[in-house]
């Protein structure tokens, strides 16, 4: 697959615990962007964060949250990505999506089959 130099980000930040067809949501996100042939998807996991509920997150030991903040970043062109959207507003309950432009410096992947 090949990209053009001008792409877009789409950027999903939503709580760890969050569940979809019963699984985590940010993982059914993902197998979904893959079965809509979206270019690439990463997950990360927050260390400390808040939403529009202002309680706050975190990993400390002394304050370990069952939900920390699960952020994933999802890179294709800006058609694909708007369909994918609509695909996975409906599921969404809680969280911030954002959409943005970037440049393309490289997307390239090993030819070489592993056997």
């Amino acid at each position: 697959m090949e990209l053009p130099q001008e792409g877009y980000m789409l950027r999903i930040i939503i709580g760890e615990s969050s569940r979809c067809q019963g699984r985590q949501l940010y993982e059914w996100i993902v197998v979904k962007a893959r079965e809509c042939g979206i270019a690439g998807a990463t997950v990360l996991r927050g260390m400390m964060g808040y939403g529009a509920n202002s309680r706050i997150k975190t990993a400390s030991i002394l304050r370990l949250s069952e939900d920390l903040p699960v952020i994933i970043e999802l890179v294709d062109t800006r058609r694909m990505l708007e369909e994918f959207l609509e695909v996975i507003d409906p599921v969404i309950e809680e969280g911030l999506v954002t959409f943005e432009k970037m440049h393309i410096r490289m997307y390239r992947h090993n030819r070489k089959q592993k056997g």
